[in-house]
């Protein structure tokens, strides 16, 4: 059973004490952890070509072994280097075949733009120079694209947020990658004010972070992290058997 719950509009606040609360357990490991992933997506990012589509392939398994780490912490277990490959190793299939189909959705989400005008504004973002009147340039591409990028804009937004509870679904619950990604994204609606809410809670915390040179961000990046497992918890409140490895046979449910 995976059907989601309805929270509280302000648990935001709730959420980010819980990830602190998990980041507390292991400070120092947290933000290697963290950093060590941030340099390993960077990197795949600049492989030529097929970068940007690896790492949103590879990223729901990265992810997973954030969440069992922060679940070994929860489950009063420490939290260890492996947990940052667990996933891979774990459920690794399920995991990059979420990270394929969330890709796909990905590229029709772009496709929608690029039929509704927005070339333009993606050749800028594409292109990553500066055009030679960029106010003008941008007020046209914006213009171009009209009502499509709002619509695209909340497309992304949903689907990039219901990723992380598909992982955890797939991790957590046995679902398959699809259902799981079909479930996830049912909760991020059903949850969408105390998730936008949640969001302008990080903004202050966001801002601070990024003064000076973006150091605070060793500290809330991994916190954020941790959180997004407070967020499930709440939203999908049951059972607590992690899914067996794939391969392996499920154990008996809890009575």
């Amino acid at each position: 059973m995976m059907r989601a719950q309805r929270v509280g509009i302000l648990y935001g606040w709730m959420w980010l004490k819980q990830g602190l609360w998990l980041f507390k357990r292991n400070p120092f490991l947290w933000m290697f952890l963290t950093s060590i992933l941030v340099v390993g997506m960077v990197g795949i990012t600049m492989l030529p070509v097929l970068g940007q589509l690896a790492l949103s392939v590879l990223f729901p398994a990265f992810f997973a072994g954030f969440m069992l780490g922060c679940h070994a912490l929860a489950e009063e277990k420490p939290l260890e280097p492996t947990h940052l490959f667990a996933g891979f190793r774990l459920h690794g299939t399920p995991l990059i075949s979420l990270g394929v189909i969330g890709t796909v959705l990905k590229l029709i989400i772009v496709g929608l733009l690029l039929l509704g005008g927005g070339s333009e504004l993606l050749h800028l973002i594409a292109s990553g120079q500066q055009p030679p009147n960029p106010e003008q340039a941008l007020e046209h591409a914006f213009r171009q694209a009209g009502v499509t990028l709002p619509i695209v804009l909340i497309l992304s937004m949903v689907l990039q947020t219901a990723i992380p509870f598909a992982v955890m679904l797939i991790v957590f619950r046995a679902a398959p990658p699809l259902p799981a990604l079909l479930a996830a994204l049912r909760a991020v609606l059903l949850n969408l004010l105390p998730l936008l809410v949640y969001g302008l809670m990080i903004l202050p915390f966001a801002v601070l972070a990024s003064l000076p040179y973006m150091l605070g961000w060793i500290v809330l990046l991994p916190i954020l992290i941790t959180s997004q497992y407070a967020i499930y918890r709440d939203m999908f409140p049951m059972p607590n058997d992690i899914a067996p490895p794939a391969g392996q046979a499920e154990p008996p449910a809890a009575g």
